[in-house]
């Protein structure tokens, strides 16, 4: 199988590959269950079972010149659970995510999505990962809709016309159907590659601040759409982001990263607990100078 980047989308080798190999026209017919720690997915040319973790990262490695930027981060994201990739700038979340996605290779470290390995197997399992990122560009002399309904095709979708239909309707963002892109706000264009992005149903879906750039009522149906979809169609979610508020309400566990290293993993509560915060915030403020261990009360004990 051929295999082409564009440098613009991390995501996008899978959307041509998934048109040349599976053929536009006809389409993948599928649907996903949960048997014995498996999801089986049914495409027309048969069965394939995938791992329950839609996503493993075994002690991954990455060195720019002298600086370590990850250093045996360990990561997995199981089949419909929904993870937040936290943590200050420079931790190493935009070096792990590319990582992951297979834009850059770690020096040392194994990564498997959706039980492909990477990089041999990147376009195999791309075609079954979903992308997003606010700061991904759209055709700004193309209708939403006409850009929608070209990954649809890309993609291998048979109704690629109710594909966009009902991504449009999951979002709440109809309107912005017949709308160019070079009408589209910031977050009007976020809202869109995260459409976009959803198309295919992916067992695995990972966003890059996917609500940095929304105001409260639209990161609002951001975060709906996105239940919505776990919910019905079991997708695991990998998200970054740096609004802990957010994280919260959307994800049921955290894993936090500090100068490239796996500083916790858990639920928010236990990461909260952990570190003697009050809440995921003061633990992000607490990594962001420097800490790594719990918080301690400084003040004298009288």
């Amino acid at each position: 199988m051929s295999e082409r980047v564009v440098d613009v989308d991390p995501a996008s080798d899978s959307t041509a590959s998934a048109g040349r190999d599976r053929g536009a026209a006809t389409g993948p017919s599928r649907v996903g269950e949960f048997f014995a720690g498996e999801r089986h997915l049914i495409w027309d040319t048969g069965v394939m079972s995938v791992p329950a973790a839609a996503l493993s990262a075994r002690a991954l490695v990455k060195q720019f010149k002298r600086v370590r930027a990850v250093d045996g981060v360990d990561l997995t994201v199981g089949a419909g659970e929904r993870v937040a990739l936290l943590g200050p700038n420079g931790a190493g979340k935009t070096t792990t995510l590319m990582m992951l996605l297979g834009v850059i290779t770690p020096d040392s470290g194994v990564v498997e999505l959706v039980g492909r390995r990477l990089p041999a197997q990147r376009s195999a399992a791309m075609e079954q990962v979903g992308f997003a990122a606010g700061y991904l560009p759209l055709p700004e002399r193309l209708r939403v809709r006409e850009f929608l309904e070209l990954f649809a095709d890309l993609y291998g979708l048979a109704d690629r016309r109710g594909a966009v239909a009902g991504g449009l309707a999951r979002f709440r963002i109809e309107e912005l159907g017949d709308a160019m892109g070079n009408e589209l706000s910031s977050g009007q264009r976020t809202l869109v590659g995260i459409v976009k992005a959803t198309l295919h149903n992916p067992p695995l879906l990972i966003l890059d601040e996917p609500t940095a750039s929304l105001d409260p009522d639209v990161a609002h149906r951001v975060r709906s759409g996105l239940e919505e979809l776990c919910a019905e169609d079991g997708t695991a979610l990998l998200v970054t982001s740096h609004n802990m508020q957010e994280v919260e309400r959307l994800c049921s566990r955290v894993v936090f990263l500090a100068a490239g290293r796996v500083v916790a993993d858990g639920s928010p509560d236990e990461v909260v607990a952990k570190f003697g915060s009050s809440d995921l915030e003061g633990v992000f403020l607490h990594l962001a100078e420097g800490g790594t261990e719990p918080i301690t009360d400084a003040r004298p004990v009288s």
